[in-house]
């Protein structure tokens, strides 16, 4: 297993803020910047409380990852967790799920940065934003940490100061400061105005809370560079109550400035909140807001994968050669595995009708939060027990639940459900066939170990002439 003792000192030095901070590039993304429109629709300005219940859920899982990070650093992180708990299976499932789903989720950011892009460029092919987005972003994790951490960490102060941005220029509108205002601020009351939908519509928009909050398997996998693996649970606590306190207020304000049915999924919520006569930059500015976003959490998650296929690929769940780094520094095989993924992906997304590529990436989201299960299990097995550590388990894994089971009431979200589930089943397939022939393998090792232990016995009391397997040979080079 490839631990943290393993690594560099070069590579081991990052401060807990620091790790904050290539938390909040890994997180604020398409899922919150559009994402976010979709769960209004959806739920209607009660998603606020799903929000909330969603970062709870989060920071369970997290404080959980971190603990056990804190109490033996892996780079496999959750995977290699897994593993220990529960056995090679579900290391195994555990890694591809979470390699399948970042996989996809990565083709659906570079389609969403193609959409942006043509905004400003709208007569180049989408595909030629797709492929020059991939190819800076492979770039940036082929050259290792150090231009992943700076290229991430700006990106992050970037994504921070856009929102601060939004919160300062709503405020400026409510309070009349600026005016030509689109609409008029006007806060919904009464359950009607709250849950549109009702408890249906607000438990369905649970999963597009959560998925908000997805990227936290990052700073488990980067959380072994940590100086300190001990402070892991502090960036955790920093990161997550700075995210839910932005996310909240942001979208609250976007709700008490745009009516319900402005939102919709092709559009930012903080883009029609601030369309304005006297605003008209704002679309321009937050349209780059929202390729910085997309770009910053796609590499997040190419670097988290290449991690973790290099550790698939150590541990023989992967083949072999995705272990191999060029010049023993470069992990140049396994970004070629990620890159003909990710053409397939872009393929794909930009093909399939609009839908369909939500299902997906709705199926993608959900198989994260089956990842999450797998670390709240984990930790259950592998922490020390206590009665504290286990409400908090058991908390955070009923709100997975109410998540994954919301999506049955949707239309938009049930396909994706069905989806994630045949992917389940491509995995189980695919650890069963690498299981029997490892099981295989070992037998026959050991039916060849007992032959040698037989024939080192009859060769000191048989005489010369017994043939045993194996031993012939031996005797033949005496």
């Amino acid at each position: 297993m490839n631990q943290a003792s393993g690594t560099t000192e070069e590579d081991k030095k990052l401060k807990w803020w620091q790790l904050s901070l290539l938390g909040i590039a890994g997180t604020i993304g398409t899922g919150y910047f559009l994402g976010s429109g979709l769960a209004i629709s959806i739920g209607g300005p009660a998603v606020l409380l799903v929000y909330l219940l969603a970062a709870i859920g989060t920071y369970v899982v997290f404080d959980a990852l971190a603990r056990m990070t804190a109490e033996h650093p892996e780079q496999g992180s959750f995977r290699s967790y897994a593993q220990k708990a529960f056995g090679s299976w579900a290391g195994f499932g555990s890694g591809w799920l979470y390699w399948f789903s970042e996989l996809l989720i990565m083709g659906s950011q570079l389609t969403a940065l193609s959409i942006f892009s043509r905004f400003w460029f709208p007569a180049i092919p989408m595909w030629v934003f797709a492929a020059g987005f991939a190819v800076v972003s492979l770039l940036i994790v082929f050259f290792g940490n150090k231009g992943f951490d700076r290229v991430e960490n700006l990106l992050a102060i970037i994504k921070v100061a856009a929102i601060l941005m939004f919160l300062g220029i709503a405020a400026a509108l409510l309070a009349g400061w600026i005016g030509g205002g689109t609409f008029t601020p006007k806060v919904p009351l009464g359950y009607k105005a709250l849950f549109p939908e009702g408890g249906i519509g607000l438990w369905s928009a649970f999963i597009f809370a959560f998925y908000a909050y997805g990227g936290i398997e990052v700073l488990g996998i980067m959380s072994y560079r940590l100086k300190n693996p001990e402070e892991a649970p502090k960036a955790g606590k920093v990161m997550l109550v700075g995210l839910a306190s932005v996310y909240i207020l942001s979208i609250g304000l976007a709700v008490i400035m745009v009516p319900l049915s402005a939102f919709n999924p092709k559009e930012s919520p903080f883009v029609i909140a601030l369309r304005s006569d006297h605003l008209a930059f704002v679309p321009h500015l937050f349209n780059g807001v929202l390729i910085i976003a997309g770009f910053s959490t796609m590499t997040a998650s190419l670097y988290a994968i290449t991690s973790m296929m290099l550790t698939l690929a150590q541990e023989g769940d992967a083949p072999k050669v995705f272990s191999k780094k060029w010049k023993e520094k470069y992990p140049f095989f396994a970004l070629c595995l990620i890159a003909a993924g990710l053409t397939g992906a872009i393929v794909m997304s930009l093909l399939l009708p609009g839908k369909v590529y939500e299902y997906i990436t709705t199926a993608a989201g959900l198989m994260i939060l089956y990842n999450w299960s797998f670390i709240l299990l984990s930790a259950g097995k592998l922490l020390k027990p206590s009665l504290l550590g286990a409400v908090k388990r058991w908390t955070g894994l009923v709100l997975i639940l109410a998540a994954v089971s919301g999506t049955l009431f949707h239309a938009l979200s049930r396909p994706g459900f069905y989806i994630s589930l045949l992917i389940v089943s491509l995995i189980a397939l695919g650890d069963w066939i690498v299981q029997h022939f490892r099981n295989k393998s070992a037998a026959s090792a050991k039916e060849d170990q007992q032959d040698v232990e037989e024939g080192q016995y009859h060769s000191l009391h048989g005489g010369p002439g017994f043939r045993i397997k194996g031993i012939r040979l031996r005797k033949n080079k005496i």
